[in-house]
């Protein structure tokens, strides 16, 4: 492995965290291969070269850890002695969204099926890379596996989702420390994945010796996030719906009474407790999460306080609204790695708004660009019959 540089895989590098988390590395000094099926929603990635693909194709996973030299390329052949494996690889890659794709039971077996597909194709692979020697793959055993001097740890992106739904039906006083998972029984078929996959990983770490660390994240929220089409998160389509509210006497739809409790992560914050976690011997699973706990009342409120706007709140009947209560317990984390939040509700609600909003200024500029008609001349007019007032 070239030793002036470190090395990173990050699969989903085209979603939220994923982006996040490539541009993180680069300031870091990495080189970077970033991988997902669709680019960057919101800007231009950072990595050092980015590939497209599904990685529920166990030979395209196979084709994506292998590590080529910085002036390799994923798509060159290269002497299979040349080949290394990355010294870190970020498994972000999920099928995921909001609690309206989520917990309506419509999604269930989709979900499972391409994230468990994911995450065994990843261990799976690399462990197979771990085990090839010279380019000759041997029918190892226990007593002459090949023991690599810095083998690739891998991070596991899981989900405060897989913890008891009957520790988290009091909305005041949800129990969602680590060691409260078991016995087990996640509210959604999403969190039994969840659940799942993270001792996936530590099983491939006792039975195949691969570094793994597992992080439980409690909703991650920011700027690059989806914010619109059903797949969104809280915090993003509260901000969405009060930007496009009146200023004064509008008013959004909240699901259920509002009274249900959740605490949300500012992205940043959620980057930094990852790095640390992986620069660190502690294996997991972790709560990376806020303790400041919030109704959902109290998040549109904090949404409206940003935005400068009065705006009242349409509670709306829906079958799904998910526990009636979580809240990150970071006590082990505290402990593990020394590292606390710092950036409150507020302050990122506040950046993610005007982020949100820039986005919807961004796409009436190109709606009006859009609905406008060329007159012989060659000069622009609008037509203001289809402009958004």
């Amino acid at each position: 492995m070239t030793e002036s540089k470190k090395t990173a895989l990050v699969l989903g590098a085209g979603g939220f965290i994923g982006s996040h988390m490539v541009k993180r590395l680069r300031k870091e000094g990495y080189w970077v291969r970033g991988v997902d099926l669709k680019y960057p929603e919101y800007g231009d990635t950072e990595a050092n070269e980015f590939v497209q693909g599904d990685l529920r194709d166990p030979d395209f996973v196979r084709r994506v850890i292998e590590y080529k030299g910085e002036q390799g390329n994923f798509y060159n052949s290269v002497p299979y002695r040349c080949i290394e494996p990355f010294n870190e690889i970020y498994q972000f890659a999920a099928d995921m969204g909001g609690a309206g794709f989520v917990f309506t039971g419509e999604n269930d077996a989709e979900i499972m099926q391409n994230s468990v597909t994911i995450n065994l194709n990843v261990l799976e692979q690399q462990r197979l890379l771990n085990e090839t020697f010279d380019g000759v793959k041997k029918e190892w055993t226990e007593a002459n596996r090949p023991s690599l001097d810095n083998p690739t740890k891998i991070f596991y992106s899981g989900s405060a989702c897989m913890y008891p739904e009957h520790n988290q039906l009091d909305p005041d006083d949800p129990n969602c420390r680590e060691d409260s998972a078991y016995p087990a029984a996640p509210d959604s078929e999403y969190g039994w994945e969840k659940l799942f996959s993270e001792r996936l990983y530590l099983a491939y770490n006792r039975n195949h010796g691969i570094p793994v660390r597992v992080a439980r994240y409690h909703n991650i929220f920011g700027p690059e996030g989806t914010w619109d089409g059903g797949r969104e998160k809280a915090p993003a389509a509260i901000c969405r719906k009060v930007a496009y509210a009146k200023k004064r006497g509008g008013s959004i739809e909240v699901w259920g009474d509002g009274l249900q409790t959740r605490s949300f992560l500012y992205i940043d914050e959620c980057i930094e407790a990852t790095r640390r976690l992986m620069d660190s011997d502690f294996l997991g699973p972790v709560n990376i999460g806020s303790e400041e706990m919030v109704s959902i009342n109290q998040l549109v409120d904090t949404a409206a306080k940003v935005a400068g706007k009065e705006i009242g709140k349409d509670h709306v009947d829906v079958e799904h609204t998910g526990v009636r209560g979580r809240n990150s317990n970071n006590d082990l984390i505290r402990e593990k790695l020394g590292w606390d939040y710092s950036t409150t509700l507020e302050e990122g609600m506040r950046k993610t708004y005007n982020w949100i909003m820039s986005q919807i200024s961004r796409d009436l500029i190109e709606q009006s660009d859009d609905s406008a008609e060329t007159d012989v001349t060659g000069k622009k007019y609008l037509s203001y019959g289809n402009c958004h007032k």
